[in-house]
């Protein structure tokens, strides 16, 4: 059994600017995992936005935890709030601006799994 607590988790900043800790990444496991999808906590804190960046052949998907910002994919923008997904297309630039006074906090879910290569800011 596996189970992740993010209490325990390492955070560090991303490429692009947020603050990440990987909760679930089978390529970083002791164990075969048999996904092919990775799942890492975010944090913005206040005022702050993340970088605009791609993913050249992954999909992302943001699960907005806690805090208010407004998503930017390519030439759209949309307000996000707790409880909302965002899909984010491959090759897509994105970035998330936090307009909260407090932390942002979301899920970002990569399909296939994150891979430094697959990452460049735009």
């Amino acid at each position: 059994m596996l189970i992740r607590d993010i209490k325990n988790c390492d955070y560090f900043k991303a490429l692009d600017n947020t603050i990440l800790c990987e909760l679930l990444h089978p390529k970083k496991e002791n164990e075969d995992l048999n996904i092919n999808y990775s799942i890492a906590h975010a944090i913005l804190k206040a005022g702050e936005s993340s970088l605009p960046h791609r993913l050249k052949t992954s999909i992302e998907i943001y699960y907005i935890l806690e805090g208010k910002g407004i998503m930017h994919i390519d030439d759209e923008s949309e307000e996000v709030q707790p409880g909302q997904v965002i899909y984010i297309p491959a090759n897509s630039k994105q970035y998330i601006e936090n307009t909260a006074p407090n932390e942002l906090k979301f899920l970002a879910m990569v399909y296939p799994m994150w891979q430094e290569e697959d990452e460049e800011l735009v």
